[in-house]
């Protein structure tokens, strides 16, 4: 039995096991919890953020107000989820399964492959999205901290300073700051008292971050862009060996075009962060920490459904275990199998055993190599 024979066991990508209603009722679970993360991150947005005091002689907080900001929150959406969703539609459809499949296989397999790498990739991304959405919004909520250009939407009323004194030392020592409640400023409309007090995190950052950085990586796996790599094998030394191949050889660079593709959603993501900047949205702390906040989730996103980058090969992760669509048994480790990718039986008779339970490397030799 050659190693190869893996792909058709259940839970990897074009395995030939029938697909049953628990697991298909667990990747629909998924994408309702993932659509209701959202709605909470929804419902977020709409609570009234705590109004932290401030001082009406803050530069930081004294900037103009930009009427129209350089990127709308709508356009915010389109570039770091639309766009990223559909460019994962289209690589699945017209790219995969690619080369390693080969042209005897039934069109209903190939079918199966793209659908599945589809509804992974977009997996991954709405969990980073509405993950990020949600936490973006619940921190600003929280933290309620004033934009870099509250006290022109503000507007405040300087005859009655003292009214709205809640802090400081300016009413015992001269020239020194004040700080004064948010029920000073004479505008209270909705950019004042829900927009005005919501500069921590920035939330065009944390998203565009979220779902541009999610496809760099996901287009890294897919074109494989990445740092040469060398694979740690137990057989690895004896087929160097064998085929008197050097290291240098097993790993080169990808063609620097490709770099340059991956980079430009990164590209984006940091345009739309800077603009948060000079449109005097938000503050360069809530702007990092958002980027950050973005970069974390997309990771998470593109961990959680795919392998690393250096050993996918371009796959997402295969769908879960039959038995196991919902949960796994204490001291079982992984969804797929035992052993993360098969039952323990499987590998032993692909590598070869001997009696005593030792791996026959000369049969695993010969099991690589057809």
């Amino acid at each position: 039995m050659a190693l190869t024979s893996f792909k058709a066991l259940p839970g990897l990508p074009g395995g030939h096991a029938s697909i049953s209603k628990s697991l298909f009722l667990s990747y629909i679970l998924d994408w309702i919890l993932i659509i209701g993360i959202a709605l909470i991150g929804f419902g977020f947005h709409e609570v009234e953020p705590n109004h932290m005091p401030f001082s009406l002689t803050d530069a930081s907080i004294s900037y103009p107000h930009t009427k129209h900001e350089t990127v709308r929150s709508s356009v915010m959406v389109v570039v770091g989820l639309i766009v990223p969703a559909v460019i994962i539609v289209l690589v699945s459809l017209l790219f995969t399964p690619g080369t390693s499949i080969g042209a005897s296989a039934s069109k209903a397999l190939i079918w199966r492959r793209k659908l599945w790498e589809w509804n992974a990739g977009w997996l991954g991304l709405g969990l980073a999205c509405a993950g990020v959405w949600m936490a973006t919004e619940g921190l600003k909520d929280l933290y309620g901290k004033p934009r870099p250009d509250l006290l022109a939407r503000c507007d405040p009323d300087l005859s009655n300073i003292a009214t709205h004194a809640v802090g400081g030392l300016g009413q015992r020592l001269e020239g020194a700051p004040t700080l004064v409640s948010w029920e000073i400023c004479r505008n209270t409309a909705d950019d004042l008292k829900w927009d005005g007090f919501a500069s921590f995190p920035s939330g065009h950052s944390s998203f565009s971050f979220a779902g541009l950085t999610y496809l760099s990586l996901w287009l890294c796996s897919k074109f494989s862009i990445k740092f040469p790599y060398l694979p740690h094998s137990p057989f690895s030394q004896d087929l160097h060996a064998q085929n008197r191949l050097s290291i240098r050889t097993q790993g080169a660079a990808p063609p620097v075009y490709l770099v340059i593709f991956a980079f430009v959603p990164w590209a984006v993501a940091f345009f739309i962060s800077a603009s948060r900047w000079f449109d005097y949205r938000h503050h360069g702390f809530d702007i990092i920490f958002g980027s950050l906040m973005g970069v974390v989730f997309a990771w998470v996103g593109f961990r959680l459904y795919s392998p690393p980058i250096t050993r996918g090969a371009g796959w997402s992760w295969g769908a879960r275990s039959r038995d196991h669509a919902f949960f796994k048994a204490v001291g079982v480790p992984s969804n797929i199998g035992d052993d993360n990718w098969a039952s323990q039986e499987t590998v032993q008779e692909a590598l070869g055993t001997l009696e005593n339970g030792q791996v026959d490397l000369e049969s695993g030799r010969r099991n690589l190599a057809e």
